[in-house]
């Protein structure tokens, strides 16, 4: 099993680089038993999961270390208190406005096509920032920063697709064009900001992104 390098390490939390392609947690069959929380647990025997990225995307996860620990970080999420940014390629060429933009449309299980999501006004309310980092105008293409205020199941990949720009290598919500066009979702966490639950101190970490 490959160790993991842990960006931070303290006796009550970890701070972990998932690569894309890794499940967070175990799946069904003996073919998706190899995840982070195996990993990290193989590393760390008190490592527990907070919060979860999809499979295909990369990026910043935090883990707690011990069943306090993992309250205190699960509490933190519900309030909104874990700040998470990311970075996505997606198709088109947005305007750079130096502005941020919001996002507001409530999401919904997608149930005959689960675990599909889908955008629907008796859904659970969510909301996205975005911003245009740079034009890739040779790709058709633009780099978005992204920072999702609520933590709805593939919420930034539906609510891009939702303003007619998917994000590139998406093989669940994008169209054949935009699947051939990257070799992986370009989706990637690049940075996480929270009060140590121990201590109370601000926390920032950050991770380059692996695509350009």
């Amino acid at each position: 099993m490959t160790t993991l390098h842990a960006i931070h390490e303290d006796p009550h939390l970890l701070v972990l680089d998932k690569p894309a392609g890794l499940l967070c947690v175990p799946g069904r069959g003996e073919d998706k038993q190899d995840c982070l929380s195996a990993r990290a647990l193989a590393q760390w025997p008190d490592a527990r999961i907070v919060h979860r990225l999809d499979m295909a995307t990369s990026g910043l996860v935090l883990m707690a270390r011990g069943a306090a620990m993992q309250r205190a970080l699960g509490e933190a999420f519900a309030q909104r208190h874990v700040r998470k940014g990311y970075e996505a390629i997606v198709d088109g060429l947005l305007p750079v406005t130096g502005e941020w933009a919001l996002i507001d449309a409530p999401l919904a299980a997608d149930w005959p096509r689960r675990p599909l999501q889908k955008v629907d006004a008796g859904g659970k309310p969510s909301q996205t920032r975005w911003r245009v980092k740079h034009r890739l105008a040779d790709r058709h293409a633009s780099h978005l920063w992204l920072e999702p205020l609520t933590g709805r199941s593939h919420q930034l990949r539906v609510h891009l697709l939702s303003i007619g720009h998917p994000i590139l290598g998406d093989t669940l919500y994008g169209d054949e064009e935009a699947q051939r066009r990257a070799p992986r979702l370009m989706l990637h966490a690049t940075w996480l900001e929270f009060a140590h639950p121990a201590d109370g101190r601000m926390l920032r970490f950050e991770s380059l992104v692996p695509f350009a």
